[in-house]
């Protein structure tokens, strides 16, 4: 055999191999045009919270944080599709449970943080002005 036939076991070329692109894998690299969305999205995702603080938009408290933990979590998708280029296609379809994991593990710490942060308020001792004095 001489040294410029080419081998059966070969099936990547160079540039496959130069470049790192693996077949099977239906994996999106992104464009400037959905990179300049996901920006989009996400300004515009932190924004409308931010002015629903800022300009107290909504009279219940409740409804405000609910609003804010929508626009949280819809962020987070935003980063994982136009970001990370998750979808059901690549990896043979773990990405798309890496995102369902995301959003599970996230609905977990939110609402726990909610509750945490409610459950101190409610038992937090109330200070009166005499004894705020006393406080060194």
């Amino acid at each position: 055999m001489s040294a410029n036939a080419p081998h059966s076991h070969d099936t990547h070329s160079a540039s496959d191999v130069h470049h790192g692109h693996s077949h099977g894998h239906e994996a999106s690299h992104g464009t400037f045009k959905s990179y300049m969305i996901g920006f989009v999205l996400s300004v515009i995702l932190t924004a409308i919270p931010f002015w629903l603080v800022m300009g107290d938009v909504l009279e219940s408290k409740v409804a405000t944080v609910a609003l804010i933990m929508i626009f949280g979590l819809v962020q987070i998708v935003v980063h994982m599709v136009y970001f990370l280029h998750m979808n059901t296609k690549s990896e043979g379809g773990w990405t798309m449970m890496a995102l369902i994991f995301t959003i599970v593990v996230t609905m977990i710490a939110l609402t726990g943080s909610l509750w945490v942060m409610h459950h101190l308020n409610t038992n937090m001792m109330t200070m009166s002005p005499e004894m705020m004095r006393n406080v060194p």
